[in-house]
């Protein structure tokens, strides 16, 4: 069994509020959730305006799989928040 877990860290420069930040928030986190049937949920960052750190979660018991579920999620998040998606990583559970 492989565990991976997907950190996306967001840099919401338009965001003035933390009601306009969890916005965007709450968007993306339902939309990887059933698109990609993932955990999703934010793990940092939470009082701050314009910066969000978000994980995303699959177990599998072939890790290419996992692998492959990951990658489309961070694609999908690329897609989504363009140059507000800062960073990406991966870590594996075995």
């Amino acid at each position: 069994m492989t565990v991976g877990v997907l950190t996306l860290e967001l840099r919401l420069e338009n965001s003035h509020s933390l009601k306009e930040k969890r916005h965007v928030v709450k968007g993306l986190k339902d939309r990887l959730r059933h698109k990609f049937n993932v955990a999703v949920a934010e793990i940092g960052y939470q009082d701050l305006w314009q910066r969000a750190l978000i994980s995303a979660v699959t177990i599998s018991p072939d890790h290419g799989c996992a692998e492959q579920v990951l990658r489309s999620v961070e694609q999908e998040a690329v897609m989504l928040l363009g140059p507000q998606l800062a960073d990406a990583t991966v870590e594996w559970l075995s």
